[in-house]
């Protein structure tokens, strides 16, 4: 529905559900009456069929905040104010993996970039407590749609703030190929207006997922840098045991690592030990050390991108009625799935635990499932050399090495996370959080299942104790 009224938003979700049901009904009673009309049969069994929409949403022109120049030529774009899904949703993007890193250049997209504001739509993304406009081309409409399972959309009180960042997904032509860049995917700090601005083209090899989640976080990433904070590249979790005890657990690892894999198996290895879960982050967030010198994590997303081959047998099946699938039948294979509250992700919580997720290193006496770190520099040098095997969510292959596991920003903006690194490091260790190796061993064949179950209850040995 696209509208220049602003009411529209403002109806009851029942009529918007309800017209979209109705034409759903009405082109699925179109179909089955010229299906009897040609065929001259009347089936005895109907297999009900998909029909009308599977994604439909109200968007319509809002008056953001944006700044002056360039920034305009967003102002007319339809920003989407309602979304109705109709899981599960089956896609076949043109991409499966993604390769290169966001790079960091010195002009601004939106200088070289033209807009048809009728070819694009704006998905405000509520990324933390950050506002990043995500704005789509219609040639990447069902990877924008299904931003709604991955961060929350902002409401009309947040649209009322100045956005963090921009973020233009599927621009047309090949502008951006002359940026600077090794790669076409670049983000550029405009220090004056205090916002950053990205863009990715919209050609095929770009039509992954991850291309848009990623440079979503990038984008999270080198602001909550800016702001002294320190992001990671990892899953949060806040552990409720039975009997009153609390344990909030951070796993930092690469994409393919075993972080979302570990916690599955927890869940269900634990069940007998545990009164809840609460996810704070899947895949990215942010600590900061607050006025008493206690360690605070956060979140970014409230749903999660993962692979499908990790997840425990079934568990995918379970969770169909509010999936997004894509490339079911490939390597790497994705589900976005709700997983968590906004209000989760951005209170705060008191960090017990710190794991560097080890997916390469086979485990015996000297290598231990779960493996203590002993000082402050020792830790630093693990968390930041970041090897991990690669699982094939990128171009990447083999064993691979990445500051911190974290190309996404960290490595661009290297010099101030070594600092802010080094301070939260330190206390780590003068506040007594345990910090150590955590061998999930999802890259070693034939490990895949096994290796995060058997991380899984040895972490929960460790909560329990």
């Amino acid at each position: 529905c696209d509208s220049n009224s602003d009411s529209l938003d403002k109806r009851p979700y029942r009529t918007f559900t309800s017209t979209i049901e109705s034409l759903t009904h009405l082109v699925r009673k179109i179909y089955r009456d010229v299906q009897e009309n040609i065929t001259g049969n009347h089936p005895i069994i109907y297999r009900q069929v998909s029909a009308g929409a599977e994604i439909a949403a109200i968007a319509l022109p809002k008056n953001l905040a944006l700044p002056e120049g360039n920034y305009q030529k967003l102002k007319e774009i339809p920003v989407i104010r309602q979304i109705l899904l109709f899981p599960p949703l089956l896609l076949n993007p043109s991409m499966n993996k993604r390769t290169g890193k966001f790079e960091k250049v010195n002009k601004n997209p939106l200088d070289v970039v033209a807009i048809d504001k009728s070819e694009w739509l704006c998905y405000p993304a509520k990324v933390g407590t950050q506002l990043i406009l995500v704005y789509f081309h219609e040639v990447f409409f069902e990877l924008g749609f299904s931003l709604c399972n991955l961060f929350e959309l902002a409401d009309d009180d947040f649209l009322n703030k100045k956005p963090d960042a921009v973020f233009l997904f599927g621009v047309p032509g090949n502008n951006l190929d002359n940026m600077g860049a090794n790669f076409p995917t670049v983000f550029f700090d405009d220090s004056n207006n205090k916002i950053l601005s990205g863009a990715i083209p919209g050609r095929p090899e770009f039509g992954y997922y991850g291309y848009l989640k990623k440079m979503i976080l990038t984008l999270h990433n080198i602001i909550v840098m800016k702001n002294g904070k320190m992001p990671y590249h990892g899953a949060m979790v806040r552990i409720f045991l039975k009997g009153g005890k609390i344990v909030t657990v951070l796993i930092i690892g690469d994409t393919g690592a075993g972080k979302s894999e570990t916690l599955e198996a927890f869940r269900t290895i634990g069940k007998d030990y545990i009164e809840d879960m609460i996810i704070i982050a899947d895949d990215m967030g942010s600590l900061e050390i607050n006025n008493n010198g206690d360690v605070i994590g956060y979140g970014t997303e409230v749903g999660a991108f993962v692979r499908l081959d990790d997840l425990q047998p079934g568990y995918a099946f379970g969770q169909l009625d509010r999936s997004i699938i894509m490339n079911p039948s490939q390597v790497n294979a994705r589900v976005i799935l709700p997983v968590t509250t906004y209000e989760n992700i951005i209170k705060g919580y008191p960090v017990d635990m710190i794991l560097y997720a080890n997916n390469y290193e086979s485990v015996d006496e000297d290598h231990p499932v779960i493996q203590q770190l002993s000082a402050p520099e020792t830790a630093l040098n693990v968390f930041r050399e970041g090897t991990a095997m690669s699982k094939g969510t990128t171009t990447s292959t083999g064993l691979v090495h990445t500051y911190f596991v974290n190309v996404f920003g960290a490595v661009q903006y290297k010099s101030v996370h070594d600092q802010i690194a080094k301070k939260f490091f330190q206390t780590f260790f003068d506040k007594n959080i345990f910090v150590g190796q955590l061998r999930t061993r999802l890259g070693i064949n034939g490990c895949e299942r096994k290796g995060p179950e058997e991380a899984a209850s040895e972490l929960l040995k460790m909560c329990c104790k």
